[in-house]
């Protein structure tokens, strides 16, 4: 009876899980029928979920069978119900409903995370761009307003609730979009707001930064605003104050996902796992963990990785290779993570980008146009898996390696 590698979750860190596990299947010269490798993911693609606060949602899926198959890694098409670790087996369900129980011999979670929705009257009624399907929410609402007779100064009015890097990116592309969908009768308004300051979770050398181009693009910002409720027809701050949006976006932060809490070890305040080195979760025997769910140490200094696919990607290749490693006997063959680079490319719309290196984003390497170079290069073919379905690139760009930062024009 064949070994079974079985990965949750079909995003950065699974996807790259997945392929780097068959990678070492291959390496070590292993038959499919002695190592089977199965990827559970709630539909059928790969979401470049770093991209849908982007106008043009064409290039944010990829399927995931045009990468698996040619690689023999199985896909089932099914949601995680259950996880019981001490039987080592998974509980998923079909689109249809049916349940059944899939047995793992390693399990590598990487179900990633969701949007914190706020504990805010009515933020069940606010849109985001969370997933690939909130942001096609969001591209259908802009067309019923631009649908709809006479626009009103609420209709030309979008509230973006949280400044951090997606609330940045998204509301300085919102001006824009606002006016190629509503034309121009009429000006538009695009407001961000943040219970701190807006762009200071940047860090003190990019705010400046941010916070000029947040102004040349027209986009509004209040600082130190907390929202109340939220309806069809705007926001209400908790002092009373009444702003009248058509479009109200939530942009407020991320939680990883609450099957984590299924392996009674000690998860962080982000719902994050705890794993060693080799991304095993630390308690957790056979389990290994990568991405917005895991929280591993980046470098010596300590610290924590962060929910983005800067790390999710090489989080996933490291763990599938290592789970594969640990099954097959060869744990001398596993990979530390390490990952002590950190860098954070932030879209800033028609302005531009802002490229900064360091753990507090303390040294500005590019902005403007040039920031938008790179910028372009990795929403568009760094972080996608090779196409075409060529098995040996494929399983070329799984090795389990840290990717060098990405190179800034000067």
């Amino acid at each position: 009876m064949a070994q079974r590698v079985v990965v949750l979750g079909g995003g950065f860190a699974g996807l790259w899980s997945a392929a780097s596990a068959a990678r070492a299947r291959q390496l070590f010269g292993v038959a499919h029928d002695e190592l089977d490798i199965t990827l559970v993911s709630s539909g059928p693609y790969h979401v470049i979920r770093v991209r849908c606060y982007e106008t043009d949602l064409g290039p944010v899926r990829v399927p995931l069978d045009d990468v698996l198959a040619p690689i023999g890694v199985g896909r089932i098409d099914a949601k995680v119900v259950a996880i019981d670790p001490h039987g080592r087996s998974v509980s998923i369900e079909a689109p249809d409903g049916a349940e059944r129980q899939l047995h793992y011999d390693r399990l590598v979670f990487a179900l990633g995370s969701a949007l914190l929705t706020p504990a805010v009257t009515g933020a069940d009624v606010a849109l985001d761009v969370d997933t690939y399907g909130g942001a096609a929410r969001l591209e259908r609402h802009l067309a019923a307003l631009a649908a709809a007779p006479a626009p009103t100064a609420a209709t030309r009015m979008a509230v973006v609730i949280g400044a951090g890097l997606v609330g940045i990116e998204l509301a300085c592309e919102l001006p824009q979009r606002l006016r190629g969908t509503l034309g121009g009768a009429g000006p538009v308004r695009v407001l961000l707001l943040d219970h701190g300051d807006v762009g200071a979770g940047m860090g003190a050398a990019a705010q400046p930064v941010i916070v000029e181009a947040l102004r040349s693009l027209g986009v509004e910002t209040r600082s130190h605003a907390r929202v109340g409720a939220i309806d069809a027809g705007g926001v209400t701050l908790e002092g009373g104050e009444r702003i009248g949006a058509a479009t109200v976006v939530l942009a407020t932060g991320m939680r990883a996902s609450p099957l984590t809490q299924t392996f009674d070890v000690p998860c962080d305040a982000l719902g994050r796992l705890p794993v060693d080195a080799f991304l095993q979760v630390e308690g957790a025997r056979g389990v290994y963990a990568a991405g917005d769910a895991a929280a591993a140490r980046a470098d010596e200094a300590g610290h924590p990785t962060v929910m983005s696919c800067q790390h999710a990607r090489p989080m996933g290749r490291l763990a599938g290779h290592n789970a594969a490693c640990d099954l097959l006997g060869r744990n001398e063959d596993r990979v530390a993570f390490a990952a002590p680079d950190y860098v954070t490319i932030l879209d800033l719309g028609p302005w531009g980008a802002l490229y900064t290196s360091g753990w507090n984003r303390e040294t500005i390497v590019a902005q403007g146009a040039d920031a938008k170079t790179v910028k372009r290069t990795i929403n568009g073919s760094r972080i996608y898996p090779p196409r075409g379905g060529d098995a040996p690139a494929i399983l070329a760009a799984a090795s389990p390696v840290i990717q060098g930062r990405p190179a800034a024009r000067n």
